[in-house]
C-alpha cells in the first residue's frame, strides 16, 4: 500500500510558521511529506529537516520531496531525538518546527500495522518497527492493574476497569493476538446500552495501548520545552495534536513557557530568575473549517497551537 496522507490544517500551518524563504524548518513527524512539501514551495535559499521514525514514512516522504533535494535533509529518528539530529548535521536553531502527532492513515489503513480496529490484523501497533515490544505484548503481559491503568489514563474509557478484568480472563484461556480477539473480548465488557451511542467500542483501548506502546505523551512532555530552546528569536513551532491528552500537555508547556515565573503572587516582583521564552500565538486553538472536516473525516478532532520565542 502507498503510504497516503491527507495533511491535515495544511494551509494554518504554513501561515502560522511564518515562513522565511531563507529560513531553516523542522518537519518533526515528517509522515508521507504533505505539510514539508507545503514548506518547501515558499523555500528559496532555505531548508527544511525532516525527522520520522516511521520507515515507510522516510520512503515516501524522500520521494514526494525528490523535486526540493537540495533543500531537504530526512532522517529516520524520533523527535525526542531532535537536538541530537540538528548537532549531528551542524545547526544549532531553526525557524520553525511542525509537529502534527496523529497517526497517518497509512498506518492505519494498512492492515499488517495494527493501528485500527476496524481490520482484522496482528496486534502491532508500533509505530516504530525496529522497536521489539508490541500492543500484543501489552495486552498479554501487563497485569489488569497495569491495563486499568492506561486504558482508565490514556483512554479515558469509563469502563477501563471491566475491560482490563475481562482481558486477563480471555488470556488465560488463550493468547490474544489479533484486532478482531480484542475486539470481541473489549465488546463483552461494555454493556451493549453504552456501545449504540458510543462510536465503537474498542475506540478508548487501542488508543490507550498504542499510546502506553510507543510512550507518546511521555515523548511530547520531554520534547516541547526543548523545541522551544531550539527556536531564533521570533520564530515558531506550531502542534497539531488529536485528542485532549496530547492537548492539554501542549497548552500547559506553551503557558508555563510564556510565564514560568514561581513566585508567589503577593510578591511585588520576581525574584525566581525564571524569564518567558515567549508568548502563546494561540489562546484558543486553531479547527479545520467545516469544508475540511467534510472532505476529511480524519481532521475532526484536529486542534493547532501555535507559540512564537522570544
Amino acid at each position: 500500500m502507498a503510504f497516503a496522507h491527507t495533511s491535515i490544517l495544511c494551509d494554518e500551518v504554513v501561515n502560522g510558521l511564518a515562513i522565511m524563504s531563507n529560513g531553516i524548518y523542522v518537519d518533526a513527524t515528517l509522515g508521507g511529506g504533505g505539510h514539508a512539501f507545503a514548506i518547501c514551495k515558499r523555500l528559496a535559499t532555505g531548508r527544511l529537516i525532516g525527522i520520522d521514525q516511521d520507515e515507510a514514512a522516510v520512503e515516501a516522504a524522500t520521494k514526494r520531496l525528490q523535486d526540493f533535494a537540495d533543500k531537504v535533509t530526512i532522517i529516520r529518528s524520533n523527535y525526542c531525538e531532535i537536538r541530537k539530529v540538528l548537532h549531528q548535521i551542524g545547526i544549532q536553531k531553526v525557524d520553525g518546527i511542525l509537529l502534527d502527532l496523529g497517526v497517518s492513515s497509512y498506518q492505519i489503513d494498512t492492515a499488517t500495522r495494527g493501528f485500527s480496529y476496524l481490520i482484522d490484523a496482528p496486534l502491532d501497533m508500533r509505530m516504530d518497527q525496529r522497536q521489539s515490544q508490541t500492543a500484543s505484548e501489552i495486552v498479554n503481559e501487563y497485569s489488569e492493574g497495569e491495563l486499568y491503568r492506561i486504558i482508565r489514563d490514556y483512554g479515558e474509557d469509563k469502563f477501563a476497569k471491566n475491560i482490563a478484568k475481562h482481558i486477563v480472563l480471555e488470556r488465560r484461556k488463550s493468547s490474544i493476538e489479533t484486532t478482531d480477539m480484542l475486539n470481541e473480548v473489549i465488546k463483552r465488557a461494555i454493556p451493549m446500552k453504552f456501545q449504540k451511542n458510543s462510536g465503537h467500542p474498542s475506540k478508548r483501548t487501542y488508543q490507550a495501548i498504542r499510546i502506553e506502546l510507543n510512550q507518546e505523551l511521555e515523548v511530547l512532555k520531554q520534547s516541547l520545552d526543548e523545541m522551544i530552546e531550539l527556536l531564533n528569536p521570533g520564530r515558531r513551532i506550531c502542534i497539531i495534536t488529536f485528542h485532549s491528552l496530547e492537548d492539554r500537555i501542549v497548552k500547559n508547556a506553551f503557558r508555563r513557557n510564556e510565564n514560568p515565573c514561581t513566585c508567589p503572587s503577593h510578591f511585588p516582583v520576581c525574584v525566581c530568575g525564571k524569564h518567558s521564552k515567549g508568548k502563546v500565538i494561540t489562546r484558543k486553538p486553531i479547527l479545520p473549517t467545516k469544508e475540511e472536516m467534510r472532505e476529511n473525516s480524519r481532521s475532526k478532532s484536529a486542534k493547532l497551537r501555535i507559540f512564537e520565542r522570544v
